[in-house]
């Protein structure tokens, strides 16, 4: 079987991060997406509301396990024993930073295969940063989230 991981913030999850776990689910058997705590992010949502979210998202797909991680992503693929570490690409910006991560990643293992997955050109403009902008100036989001997350925010308030 194989599995991979793809790990972020998601704060929120946004289309494009659905569209590359749909990519996954193509390619993969079971996709392990891992809500990550990362210390250097201050984070709109709570890790528990952004954990909530990308869950209720795939609550009935069964391919899709979602996780909260707070570690090093080398540990977790060792943990889920696979290599496969995927990350979704919007631009040349994104390709810079997560070569340099690949590369840094690397040095400490080298068994790790990184998959890099465009997005989609309708989701180019679409960040979690976007979807934050516009909850925060009570401007429409709906396109930008996959319709669960979008419930959620809704439930929960919109004060980000």
């Amino acid at each position: 079987m194989k599995k991979c991981i793809f790990a972020g913030t998601f704060d929120p999850f946004t289309a494009g991060h659905a569209d590359t776990v749909e990519k996954c689910l193509r390619l993969f058997d079971e996709v392990v997406v891992a809500v990550a705590e990362n210390k250097s992010k201050q984070c709109q949502f709570s890790a528990e509301e952004r954990y909530e979210m990308v869950l209720a998202v795939y609550r009935e797909e069964p391919r899709v396990r979602v996780i909260r991680w707070d570690g090093v992503i080398m540990d977790l693929l060792e943990k889920e024993d696979t290599p496969f570490y995927v990350r979704g690409i919007r631009n040349s910006v994104d390709f810079d930073y997560e070569t340099a991560d690949f590369y840094a990643s690397r040095k400490l293992s080298d068994d790790m295969v990184t998959v890099y997955l465009p997005a989609e050109q309708e989701l180019l403009h679409i960040s979690s940063t976007l979807v934050r902008n516009c909850i925060a100036f009570g401007k429409p989001y709906r396109d930008y989230v996959p319709a669960a997350v979008y419930e959620y925010i809704q439930r929960r308030g919109s004060h980000v």
